[in-house]
């Protein structure tokens, strides 16, 4: 019992020392700066850790002083003092690239990360940690290594009496070693070897190995990477009858030849008769080409004395529309109503014109007046000239009695109006759905307003050009159509063109005996002016 109780006093004896001796150890050292134990690896371009830890473990925020460096101790990668990095004695190749993390300070750790790994950071680092008088140190070493792709091998051909085989890769670091194995394991001799480095300090290697013995069977392409001691390697199977021999293929490599001599004979004689041929071909449309040109100036040439001859039509109907206008309908007299008038609106004294009287005021409201005598039946007419429209806003047109012009609205057919007007967006007719963009040949410096009671139809015409710009068509009309002038913004202004001494003076032309012809006419157009009217009508 003695005997078996001994060994186990001296071994609790021994371990009381020991952990004596440790405790005095720490006591006297304060802490222990501790690195990993394996290299660091990075690779270029990329970023790398430098992890370093104190024990005991204890939080390592306020200690006076963390550094990392390199071979000087004044040649800094990063330091941290009074609690914040200090750019004072660092390298200037790692001012931009080196950053300190603290996410584990309470726990003692530290570390400094590196981005953008360049292949010169590869080396030993140490860490410094200090606080007061005392201070430990730990080393860490980091390596720059990358391992790139896995070797691509073809067969490139015959070369050097056998067969050469190519091996590429690219994206390793540092410069690879390359070598070739057969199927038994042993190492071939390259036939040649090269490596190149791209922008990213990253290398790329091409070697070829010429194989002249076919019973080699595969080959393989092993690249190793010396620093991470771990290599990528691609095998290739080379059949037999790839490689070259010598005697039984020559009798059939002549007659191979000779038939491909023949071949290309007989190819040489099919082309030339084909050549002909193209140029036959080539020949005759050049011909059919001449010929299509022609039909082209001939066409050209019709197109041009077509636009000349509607050209000359345009100016016949601009001719016979004064005619056809003053024969169908009759000029409406009338005077704008001033009891009508929005205030904002200056209707002049002979009440033939309107403006607005302050146009810098923009007021959401109707600015409209109407005219004092409306259409009931008939055909009539009357014309609107138009000055100072640039930066204006108006419409203009014909309203049903009665209609609500109390309130907003919008000049629509179902609402009673049939209008057309100009905005800075261009011409418009106001229907039902909203409103449609018009187009006019030139602009109306007068628009004439047409009103076909009985026929249901209302047309507008630029009287500058004679030419049709809109026309509402309905079933039929009921109640009095009154003249309706509307000024949104701006300086324009509306001046009715005066039809009184243009009646009178046909009246006083024509006489009775005009009157019985008017008569006569409102039942049957003669063939020129029903030649116009098919013309000009929309």
């Amino acid at each position: 019992m003695e005997n078996r109780c001994k060994p186990s006093l001296l071994f609790s004896v021994s371990c009381l020392v020991v952990l004596t001796q440790l405790f005095t150890w720490v006591t006297t050292k304060q802490f222990l700066v501790f690195g990993p134990s394996d290299p660091i690896v990075a690779a270029p371009g990329g970023e790398a850790v430098l992890p370093c830890s104190v024990f005991p473990a204890m939080g390592v925020e306020n200690m006076e002083e963390l550094r990392w460096f390199r071979a000087r101790f004044s040649e800094a990668i990063l330091v941290y003092r009074d609690q914040e990095e200090q750019k004072e004695g660092q390298i200037l190749a790692y001012s931009q690239r080196t950053s300190l993390v603290k996410d584990q300070f309470h726990q003692g750790k530290a570390a400094v990360r590196i981005q953008n790994v360049q292949p010169s950071d590869s080396g030993i680092y140490i860490c410094h940690f200090k606080q007061g008088l005392f201070y430990e140190e730990a080393i860490l070493e980091l390596k720059v290594a990358a391992m790139g792709s896995v070797p691509d091998m073809h067969i490139k051909g015959l070369e050097d009496g056998g067969l050469c085989v190519v091996c590429k890769a690219s994206g390793w670091y540092p410069e690879p070693q390359v070598r070739w194995i057969d199927s038994r394991g042993e190492n071939l001799p390259a036939f040649s070897e090269t490596h190149t480095k791209d922008a990213g300090g990253l290398f790329s290697t091409e070697t070829s190995l010429v194989v002249r013995d076919s019973s080699v069977g595969n080959v393989t392409c092993s690249t190793f990477n010396p620093i991470l001691g771990q290599e990528k390697s691609m095998a290739m199977v080379i059949p037999e009858p790839f490689f070259p021999q010598a005697s039984p293929w020559k009798p059939a490599f002549f007659v191979i030849l000779t038939m491909t001599g023949l071949l290309v004979l007989g190819t040489s004689y099919l082309l030339k008769r084909e050549h002909s041929a193209r140029l036959e071909v080539q020949l005759e449309s050049g011909n059919l080409q001449r010929e299509k040109d022609e039909l082209q100036k001939t066409k050209a040439d019709a197109l041009r004395t077509t636009s000349a001859l509607k050209e000359e039509l345009d100016r016949r109907k601009a001719a016979y529309n004064d005619d056809w206008r003053k024969e169908h309908f009759q000029a409406w007299t009338f005077t704008l109503d001033p009891a009508s008038a929005h205030p904002i609106l200056d209707v002049s004294q002979d009440r033939m014109s309107v403006t607005r009287k302050d146009i810098t005021m923009y007021l959401d409201d109707v600015f409209r007046v109407l005219g004092n005598g409306g259409v009931s039946s008939g055909r009539y007419y009357w014309e609107v000239k138009l000055t100072n429209m640039e930066g204006g806003e108006w419409i203009l047109g014909v309203c049903r009695k009665g209609v609500d012009r109390k309130q907003s609205y919008s000049e629509s057919p179902d609402k009673g109006f049939w209008t057309v007007g100009w905005s800075s967006s261009g011409y418009w007719a106001y229907i039902d759905s909203g409103k449609i963009s018009l187009s006019t040949r030139q602009t109306p410096q007068s628009l004439g307003v047409f009103v076909d009671y009985p026929e249901g139809d209302i047309s507008f015409y630029n009287m500058s050009d004679m030419s049709h710009i809109f026309s509402f068509h309905e079933d039929y009309f009921s109640g009095t159509l009154f003249p309706y002038f509307r000024i949104k913004s701006g300086n324009v202004s509306m001046t009715i063109s005066s039809m009184a001494s243009v009646s009178e003076g046909e009246e006083g032309e024509e006489g009775e005996e005009g009157e019985q012809q008017e008569e006569g006419k409102e039942g049957e157009d003669s063939p020129f002016l029903q030649r116009a009217r098919d013309t000009l009508l929309p």
